[in-house]
């Protein structure tokens, strides 16, 4: 059993760090882009006369330095060979995640809006498993020429985490001697839609509500009539482009259903594991950041004429959170490791306990490290001066999203007491009785 990190893994982060360096760096330091990460970050990101959505110079920034990661090869390093990626697999992201939240705030892994050097991009991997042959064609299009940007419409107003009970409705209609669908409902926090080409709208067309069957997938045109962005939802963190988008009337083809008729569902689930093991890895990178400066500023500070880190106060808590992020840092790469070793289909059968463990810890302990960090750092720490307040606001809402805390706990105790999994099995005995 060998705990060292392959020499090539180690080799790749040094070249990511050089590329930052060379590339990234001196574009954030050019023409006040700093004022996109220091303590006018906020509000140098946010237009709040235009519904609080991100900046065009926010975004344009971004997209430069996505564009000049794509050029050097790192932008699509996780996606297959085919989509001009390196195959890189659950171990590498999670480590390479986790390297680059540990630096801090920056242009190379804004994680406020999903923003790094090395892409996710789930997206491709829906429309190569899911997507019609014509469908396939989007790929390049959102990859190479920006010309397909898709959002995501699956939660709603009064339906969170029981996407089953989905009230939006499709029902068959031709128009024009076409068949279609007819569209009604509305969704939330269907992010990117001011800038999406289209929203994946995820649709109830047969079966009752709760039943897991019977809902459909959807490629709608963002500026099809009938859609309407009813609103944009103020975050704690800003800006914000979550909006709040009706969908009254809207027609779609046969040709615009994503994958299989009723089966929606498994493309809401696809990518699900492989996101959470790597946002997990993000906040643990993050929170290793926030532990690392408020040692150093322990360390350094000196109230009453000694170091602040010779108080146990201080040493404990940071003892307490290191101990817990090496814990959970072994915890994220054997589970990564053992999601390179199978199919999706197994790992949802295996593993998909131990990924809900990293990620609801991951985002627990990036907010209880950030809100030490402040402390320790006393009134700067509070100040926006400091980078805490904006990690911890970020972070926290991973608590909620991407399957909030009780969400993921609920499915480990589901697994620990047999209920599904592998224990059922052995349980089976005891529900009969």
């Amino acid at each position: 059993m060998d705990f060292n990190p392959p020499p090539e893994l180690t080799a790749y982060l040094a070249e990511l760090d050089a590329f930052i360096e060379k590339e990234i760096a001196p574009l954030q330091a050019r023409d006040d882009n700093q004022r996109f990460f220091d303590h006018r970050r906020e509000w140098a990101r946010t237009d709040w006369d235009a519904g609080g959505l991100p900046k065009h110079e926010w975004e344009e920034l971004l997209g430069k330095a996505r564009k000049l990661a794509d050029q050097a090869g790192h932008y699509r390093f996780a996606l297959p060979k085919a989509y001009g990626g390196k195959d890189g697999s659950n171990l590498w992201m999670a480590v390479i995640r986790e390297h680059l939240a540990a630096k801090g705030l920056g242009l190379f892994n804004d994680l406020q809006n999903e923003h790094s050097i090395v892409g996710n991009n789930p997206f491709v991997l829906m429309l190569r498993d899911f997507g019609r042959p014509d469908q396939q064609t989007l790929i390049g299009d959102m990859l190479d020429r920006g010309a397909f940007r898709p959002t995501f419409g699956l939660t709603e107003p009064d339906h969170g985490s029981d996407a089953t009970f989905m009230e939006t409705r499709g029902v068959r209609e031709e128009r024009n001697g076409e068949a279609g669908w007819r569209i009604n409902g509305e969704k939330m926090w269907t992010t990117g839609m001011h800038a999406a080409t289209h929203c994946c709208l995820f649709v109830r067309t047969a079966g009752e509500d709760g039943d897991a069957r019977g809902i459909t997938a959807f490629l709608v045109p963002a500026h099809a009539p009938g859609v309407k962005v009813e609103e944009y939802l103020w975050t704690f963190n800003m800006p914000t482009d979550h909006p709040r988008v009706s969908f009254t009337h809207v027609w779609v083809p046969d040709s615009a259903m994503f994958g299989p008729e009723g089966g929606g569902l498994s493309i809401a689930q696809h990518f699900v594991h492989e996101n959470r093991i790597r946002q997990a890895a993000s906040s643990l990178g993050a929170a290793t950041y926030c532990i690392e400066e408020s040692i150093k500023y322990a360390r350094a500070r000196r109230p009453f004429g000694k170091a602040l880190a010779e108080n146990q106060a201080i040493q404990f808590p940071i003892v307490e959170l290191s101990t817990q992020a090496e814990m959970l840092r072994l915890l994220i790469r054997k589970t990564a490791w053992e999601m390179d070793q199978m199919s999706k289909v197994e790992v949802e059968k295996r593993l998909s306990d131990k990924v809900s463990m990293c990620n609801y810890w991951a985002n627990r302990l990036v907010c209880e490290a950030a809100d030490r960090a402040m402390q320790i750092h006393g009134g700067l720490g509070y100040s926006r001066h400091k980078p805490f307040e904006h990690i911890y606001r970020h972070h926290r809402r991973y608590r909620i999203t991407e399957g909030s805390e009780e969400i993921q706990m609920r499915k480990v105790a589901a697994w620990l007491f047999g209920y599904v999994g592998p224990r059922k099995k052995a349980f089976a005995d005891m529900d009969k009785v």
